[in-house]
């Protein structure tokens, strides 16, 4: 569902949110730190498993990652995006840990988009044909012009939901509402999306 776009559109959203995780975090709220782990760990996975290629090593120093961002909370001042400031981290412990093994790490960094969906996004270029680019950039537009339009709440639920892939339970305690809200914002943002996309599915039908 244009998840990139979504990805794009929210992205404001998204950092407000993770700013007030953030704060909850810092004041002692474990569950909001939980949060945020759940929200970046396959990204924060994925980078480092560019650096270091055992499975295993991988998540330990992923985990390690983590608990350095958990220590470290309280100098995070900011002044970057909670997800740059973690990527950073995740890097250094990456690095340190193959420092510490007497191995190498690569000559340049990884952006931790890339390293999250850079896999799958060759995979989905090697299949592509024209009409099905020419299609997916038609979606993408219409996906993009609905999503801005949209109420932050209503936005803000559909990617926690869609790009994320955070449970309703997770998302209520993340924006601090009800169950029911969530799924009745999610519900909305759908709707919304579904009512552009129509018209452009049934053209390519006919």
């Amino acid at each position: 569902m244009g998840a990139a776009i979504l990805k794009e559109t929210a992205r404001v959203g998204e950092n407000e949110l993770d700013s007030a995780l953030v704060e909850r975090a810092k004041s002692g709220d474990r569950r909001a730190f939980d949060l945020l782990v759940r929200k970046y760990q396959h990204k924060v996975l994925g980078l480092v498993a560019r650096y270091v290629r055992n499975p295993s090593e991988c998540e330990d120093v992923a985990q390690e990652a983590f608990v350095r961002a958990w220590r470290a909370l309280g100098s995070f001042r900011g002044d970057s995006a909670f997800s740059t400031w973690l990527h950073t981290i995740a890097v250094n412990t990456a690095k340190n840990y193959l420092a510490s093994a007497g191995r190498r790490p690569p000559a340049e960094d990884i952006d931790v988009d890339e390293a999250a969906i850079g896999a799958h996004a060759e995979r989905m270029q090697d299949s592509a044909t024209p009409e099905r680019e020419l299609l997916r950039q038609e979606i993408e537009r219409t996906v993009f012009d609905t999503v801005q339009r949209l109420p932050e709440e209503l936005r803000t639920a559909i990617t926690l939901r869609e790009v994320e892939g955070m449970s309703y339970e997770e998302i209520a305690e993340a924006m601090g509402c009800p169950v029911g809200t969530v799924r009745s914002r999610i519900f909305r943002a759908r709707e919304a999306i579904d009512e552009k996309l129509r018209p452009l599915l049934s053209d390519r039908e006919d």
